[in-house]
């Protein structure tokens, strides 16, 4: 092969490359991101380990109303689980279930939730350690009583879906719309490391340690029954 079939060559893998790394870079940007759940404040639904694809083109802007009617976009809605940057430390991203939208009024009685008055449905999803509805109830507890309170205007008030072990909208208040990255779309692979909520180690011998340990238990590990199930 000659010097120039061989840069000819070359060339053609470089742009194949580039254009590859743009169209992820691009996708990831816009269309779809992996996450990955550190805490078990979305169980039963969602468990520690769960790895997860996110619908970043929903909730993507558009320019006119035209687009909002041609395109599958739309405003996040009461029930959609959905992935935002942390309000408190915006480089932490943070998983809940939106739960009230812009102007709604959140309250909550003895665990049961109400939206502008009106009681909301959640038995299919909430989940609590205990049975009992009263267990271990202190008086205005955020857990067992909140509110009334009003969302205010292009905010969403979001919360875990194990109700009285996550740190939510009744802590530190409600998600800028801006904050919202996208909505929750399918389980793509779940692993149970035995370790509880994830903790990362930290540096390269952390990363390895991992790694190593993934790759060990890869098989016996994973859970195989919610590959690919839709997050609901």
């Amino acid at each position: 092969m000659s010097d120039q079939a061989e840069k000819s060559l070359f060339r053609e893998y470089l742009e194949a490359l580039l254009i590859a790394v743009i169209f992820a870079t691009f996708a990831r940007t816009y269309v779809v991101q992996a996450f990955k759940i550190p805490s078990g404040s979305m169980e039963q639904g969602l468990l520690v380990g769960d790895h997860i694809l996110v619908n970043k083109f929903v909730y993507g802007p558009t320019a006119s109303a035209l687009e909002e009617k041609l395109l599958p976009v739309r405003q996040p809605r009461r029930g959609d689980v959905v992935v935002f940057k942390y309000p408190v430390e915006p480089e932490r991203d943070f998983i809940k279930r939106c739960v009230g939208t812009p102007d709604d009024e959140v309250k909550i009685v003895e665990r049961r939730l109400y939206i502008n008055g009106e009681p909301v449905n959640e038995e299919s999803y909430t989940y609590y350690s205990s049975d009992d509805p009263l267990a271990g109830f202190v008086p205005n507890s955020k857990v067992e009583t909140y509110g009334p309170f009003k969302v205010p205007p292009g905010e969403y008030f979001c919360m875990g879906d194990h109700r009285d072990n996550s740190n939510d909208s009744r802590f530190w208040g409600p998600v800028p719309r801006e904050n919202v990255k996208g909505r929750a779309l399918l389980i793509y692979w779940s692993f149970d490391s035995g370790e509880g909520e994830i903790a990362v180690w930290p540096g390269f011998w952390g990363k390895l340690r991992q790694l190593s340990h993934v790759a060990l238990n890869f098989f016996t590990r994973t859970r195989w029954e919610r590959s690919f199930r839709i997050v609901r």
